[in-house]
C-alpha cells in the first residue's frame, strides 16, 4: 500500500499554458529577511515583523527569501481581520499569520522552511491580490489542533490507547480529556460516526469504518483513567472496537481558519508546499481566477510519525474562474476531500418586484459571500428537478446582512420565480486540469467536481476511503452546485481501498450523483463524462453509479478483483444508471473474479445504452 508519497514515476505530461504574469515574470529585485532582522531559529514570532515589511512593498516585482530554518508565528491583535470563508463556520475575527492585502508580482521562497504556527490562526491570508507566488514551504503546528492515539489494547469492556503528549498535551476529567496549548482547550469524549477515524500502520482506513464507525457500543456510560502518563483506559460496554495497532484520530475542535485562504485574487502559484496540519479546510480559493499547485501535498508529517494532515478538505476551490491546473500533488490523511471544485447556488426567499429577486445564503458554513457582481451571468434552477427555467445578467448585488442579499437583473426573471427556485452564478465557474498526483486514504472522497468548465483527470492513484471521484452538484442541501458539461477522467488507477467505506453519496468508485429529488430523465442534469483507459482493483461490486447524465461513456478500462476485504456495500451492482441518456459501457477488460459483472438500469430503457461487454448482463 501507498504511504505518504506517491511511489515510482508516473507519465508525465507536458501542460502548455501561458499563465499570466505569475507564472511568467521574473522578479527583478530580492529582499533576503534576515537583512531586515527576521532570525531563523528563534522559537520567537515573526508575525507583526514579516507583515511590516509586506506592507512597505510596492508593486514593483521581487522576491521575498527566507534562509532555510524555522520561523514561528503567534497571533497578533493587529492582523486580525474578520472573513466569510466558504464551508467553514463563522468563527471571527481571523488571526492571520502571513498577510497580503492589495500586493502584486511577490514571489515568497522559504527555501524548505519550517513555517510553525501556534494556537488558533490562518497561515497564509491572500487577499485581493495578484501575480503571488508562495514556494518551497514546510506548514506544521507545534501543538496540531486535532489528536491522535494508537490502539494499544481492546476487549469488549475496555480500550486501551497511547497519546503522545508532548505533541498532544491533555489532562483527565471524568467524562473524557480535555486537549490543551498555547491559549486554547477542547474537550473530547468517545463517540461513532466521523469523529473518530481508525488509520492502519499503512495509512489506510480500514474497510467499512468510515461513517459507518470504528467503535460501537455505549457511549453514555464510559470510564476514562489515565494508567500512566500517556496511557489512557476507557471502560464500557463496546460491541465494535479498533484494530490494535491502528492509530484512531481524535476530532475535537472546529473548523475555524483555512491553511491558507486566497481571496478575490488572481494569477496565484503554489509549488513546492508540504501541509502537515490546519485547523480547517486546507488550501481554500474563493472567488479566485488561475491558479496552479505543483507539488503541493497535504499529509501527514512523516517526521512526527503523525496519521492525520488537515482538519477537513484539501484543496478547496469556491466560485472560481479561469484556470485551475493541479499537478503532482499527495493528499493523505485528511478528514474530509482531497479536492472539491465547486460553485455556490443560493435560494430565493422572494421576488421584491419584477427585476429584483431577495436570496439567503443556505448552509450556515457558506453565509456572508460576495456572491456576484455587475455583470455576472445567473442561471434559476427549479429545486426539485435541478431544471434550468432560463438565465439572468446582474446588475446590482446589495448585502442585507451576513445571510441574505438582494440580486437586482438587467431584465425582469422569470414570472414563476419563488421559494422553489435556486439561483447559480455562471460566470464564476473554471475549467479544472488534475494531473499525476496521489490521493491516499482520506476520511471521506477523493475528487469532488462540479463545474461547468473543461475538466481532466489523468494519471492520477486513487486510494480513497470513499468515492474516489464524485461528481454531485444540488440546490437542495449542501447548495454546492456545477453541472459537468466536459469531464474526461483517463489514464488512473483506482486501486483496493477504493470505496472501501460508506460516507454520503458514496454509491461506487467513481459516483455521479446530484441531489436531485425528482430527476427528469429527457433532461439530464449533467452532460459528456468520458471514463477511459482506467484500471480499477475492486474488492466490492459497485465501481460506476450514474444518476442524471446526458452523453456518458465508459470504455476500455481494465477491471480486477481484489481479496484484500470481504464485499459490504449495499449495491450489489457493478454499474448502476439511473435517469442517463445516451450511456455506453464497452471495450472494458474485466477480469473472471469481478463480482456481479451487471448493470442495472432505472428510469431509463435499453434503447438509452449501448453495451459491447458481452459478459455484463443488464437487469431492470
Amino acid at each position: 500500500m501507498k504511504s505518504f508519497f506517491r511511489p515510482g514515476a508516473v507519465v508525465i505530461i507536458l501542460l502548455v499554458f501561458l499563465f499570466s504574469a505569475c507564472t511568467s515574470q521574473q522578479s527583478s529585485k530580492q529582499i533576503i529577511v534576515s537583512d531586515y532582522g527576521i532570525k531563523v531559529n528563534t522559537g520567537q514570532s515573526i508575525t507583526a515583523q514579516f507583515n511590516k515589511l509586506i506592507e512597505g512593498l510596492d508593486d514593483e516585482p521581487l522576491e521575498i527569501v527566507f534562509p532555510k530554518g524555522r520561523y514561528d508565528f503567534f497571533p497578533d491583535s493587529n492582523y486580525f481581520k474578520p472573513y466569510f470563508e466558504t464551508n467553514t463556520y463563522d468563527v471571527n475575527p481571523k488571526r492571520l499569520a502571513v498577510f497580503l492585502e492589495n500586493k502584486k508580482n511577490i514571489t515568497i521562497d522559504a527555501q524548505g522552511s519550517d513555517f510553525i504556527f501556534h494556537g488558533h490562526i490562518q497561515p497564509f491570508t491572500l487577499d485581493n491580490s495578484e501575480n503571488i507566488s508562495i514556494k518551497n514551504v514546510n506548514i506544521d503546528w507545534e501543538f496540531p489542533l486535532t489528536a491522535e492515539s494508537e490502539v494499544v489494547e481492546t476487549s469488549p469492556t475496555h480500550i486501551l490507547l497511547k497519546i503522545d503528549k508532548k505533541q498532544f498535551p491533555y489532562k483527565m476529567h471524568e467524562r473524557g480529556l480535555v486537549f490543551q496549548a498555547e491559549g486554547w482547550e477542547a474537550h473530547w469524549g468517545l463517540s461513532g460516526g466521523s469523529w473518530l477515524i481508525e488509520i492502519d500502520k499503512n495509512h489506510i482506513i480500514p474497510a467499512n469504518t468510515g461513517d459507518n464507525g470504528c467503535v460501537k457500543g455505549d457511549f453514555k456510560n464510559l470510564t476514562y483513567t489515565e494508567k500512566e502518563p500517556g496511557l489512557v483506559l476507557i471502560e464500557g460496554d463496546f460491541t465494535k472496537t479498533p484494530g490494535v495497532g491502528n492509530h484512531l484520530i481524535m476530532r475535537h475542535s472546529t473548523r475555524d481558519h483555512a491553511g491558507m485562504f486566497l481571496f478575490h485574487s488572481k494569477n496565484i502559484k503554489l509549488e513546492n508546499v508540504n501541509v502537515y496540519h490546519t485547523s480547517g479546510l486546507g488550501i481554500l480559493s474563493q472567488y479566485c481566477e488561475n491558479i496552479e499547485m505543483r507539488k503541493v501535498n497535504m499529509i501527514p508529517n512523516p517526521h512526527k510519525n503523525r496519521f492525520l494532515s488537515g482538519h477537513d478538505d484539501g484543496l478547496h476551490f469556491m466560485g472560481c474562474k479561469g484556470e485551475i491546473i493541479i499537478d503532482d500533488c499527495d493528499a493523505q490523511g485528511l478528514m474530509d476531500d482531497p479536492i472539491n471544485i465547486h460553485g455556490t447556488c443560493v435560494p430565493v426567499l422572494e421576488k421584491v418586484n419584477s427585476t429584483t429577486v431577495k436570496c439567503k445564503f443556505a448552509h450556515d458554513m457558506s453565509c456572508g459571500l460576495l456572491w456576484g457582481e455587475t455583470g455576472d451571468e445567473v442561471s434559476f434552477i427549479k429545486k426539485s428537478s435541478m431544471n434550468s427555467i432560463g438565465n439572468g445578467k446582474i446588475v446590482k448585488f446589495e448585502s442585507i446582512n451576513k445571510d441574505t442579499f438582494l440580486l437586482e437583473f438587467e431584465n425582469p426573471v422569470p414570472e414563476i420565480l419563488d421559494a422553489e427556485y435556486s439561483i447559480e452564478n455562471l460566470s464564476w465557474t473554471a475549467n479544472a486540469t488534475i494531473t499525476n498526483c496521489f490521493v491516499g486514504s482520506c476520511r471521506a472522497r477523493g475528487y469532488l467536481i462540479s463545474t461547468p468548465g473543461k475538466v481532466l483527470i489523468e494519471n492520477n492513484i486513487f486510494e480513497t476511503s470513499g468515492s474516489a471521484i464524485l461528481i454531485a452538484g444540488d440546490a437542495n442541501s449542501w447548495y454546492e452546485s456545477g453541472a459537468v458539461t466536459d469531464v474526461t477522467i483517463r489514464n488512473n488507477e483506482f486501486r483496493t481501498p477504493c470505496n472501501s467505506s460508506m460516507y454520503q453519496f458514496c454509491n461506487a468508485i467513481i459516483s455521479i450523483y446530484p441531489d436531485i429529488p425528482e430527476a427528469d430523465p429527457e433532461h439530464p442534469f449533467h452532460k459528456n463524462i468520458t471514463i477511459e483507459n482506467n484500471t480499477f482493483a475492486p474488492a466490492d461490486y459497485p465501481i460506476l453509479y450514474a444518476l442524471s447524465v446526458d452523453g456518458l461513456s465508459f470504455k476500455n478500462n481494465t477491471i480486477t478483483r481484489s481479496l484484500d476485504f470481504e464485499p459490504w456495500h449495499f449495491q450489489k451492482y457493478n454499474f448502476q444508471i439511473d435517469a442517463c441518456k445516451n450511456v455506453e459501457i464497452m471495450g472494458n477488460t474485466i477480469g473472471e473474479q469481478v463480482l456481479g459483472k451487471n448493470i442495472f438500469l432505472k428510469r431509463m430503457s435499453e434503447n438509452n445504452i449501448k453495451v459491447n461487454n458481452p459478459e455484463l448482463t443488464i437487469e431492470k
